[in-house]
């Protein structure tokens, strides 16, 4: 289950009132839970790595990476490209149009049947193929130049198919994306204050330069037994450092009873 912003940020308020280290206002938050978000994700893979390493045997271990595994697979894709020009393949974009691609897979070649996979060479390594006609690029076995964010994929698609007019979906990416920003989204009560909105962000929603530039929320993408991990690492980077779990587990617990007493 997804780790819910608003009781991350609300559980952050009410222990940097607890402790009168001030206030940490929703675009502040937003920047820190980002970042920590980001930071717990990559962690994943180190993890991962180190458990790999690790004798097989070990059935506790076995059972940290499938977790681990699960928690990796929330952000697995396979999509078309964002753009194309003469053969070349932009990686896919998020909603920001930002590249949202973490860890690249594979990619194949959806302009044939069968969508081949790709094969992903150095442009040395390709110049060298095209010497042998045993190894020269082919609808079967087409090659790819990676160079920045993109891939640029041979045999053109125009070459064996002139007729055709190229697409983004001739080409797509299996990939690890990376988490997006969290947002914790508000609107503005008759008293100046805060209220959560949690309606879900979509960028071209939400324009900035209008009045709705803050509504709309982006959840948290990790499970939610990160929580307390989360709270911790935003706490640090407000210069509060607190070494008993218990502290976070016991505002997050006033806070549940704060809402269902005000329910009543």
């Amino acid at each position: 289950m997804e780790l819910n912003v608003n009781t991350v940020y609300t559980t952050v308020l009410s222990i940097l009132n607890k402790e009168q280290r001030g206030y940490m206002t929703p675009d502040e938050f937003n920047k820190v839970a980002t970042q920590v978000q980001l930071e717990i994700f990559e962690g994943f893979f180190q993890d991962l790595n180190q458990y790999l390493r690790m004798p097989k045997t070990d059935e506790e271990f076995a059972s940290r990476i499938a977790h681990i595994e699960e928690e990796i697979q929330v952000f697995e894709e396979y999509k078309s490209a964002s753009s194309h020009a003469s053969g070349v393949y932009d990686f896919p974009q998020d909603s920001s149009n930002k590249n949202e691609v973490y860890r690249l897979g594979s990619v194949y070649f959806n302009a044939v049947p069968g969508t081949p996979q790709i094969e992903l060479v150095g442009r040395k390594e390709y110049k060298q193929q095209l010497m042998s006609p045993l190894t020269q690029p082919s609808k079967s076995f087409p090659i790819g130049i990676l160079k920045n964010d993109k891939v640029e994929v041979y045999p053109k698609v125009t070459t064996f198919n002139p007729a055709r007019a190229t697409s983004i979906s001739d080409v797509k990416f299996s990939y690890i994306r990376k988490p997006k920003d969290i947002r914790w989204g508000f609107t503005t009560g008759t008293l100046g204050q805060y209220l959560y909105d949690s309606t879900a962000y979509d960028p071209p929603t939400y324009p900035s330069n209008t009045d709705e530039a803050t509504a709309g929320s982006t959840q948290f993408e990790i499970d939610s037994s990160n929580q307390t991990t989360v709270v911790l690492e935003i706490l640090k980077y407000s210069g509060i450092i607190i070494r008993d779990p218990q502290i976070i587990q016991a505002a997050q617990q006033e806070l549940v009873q704060n809402e269902a007493n005000e329910k009543r």
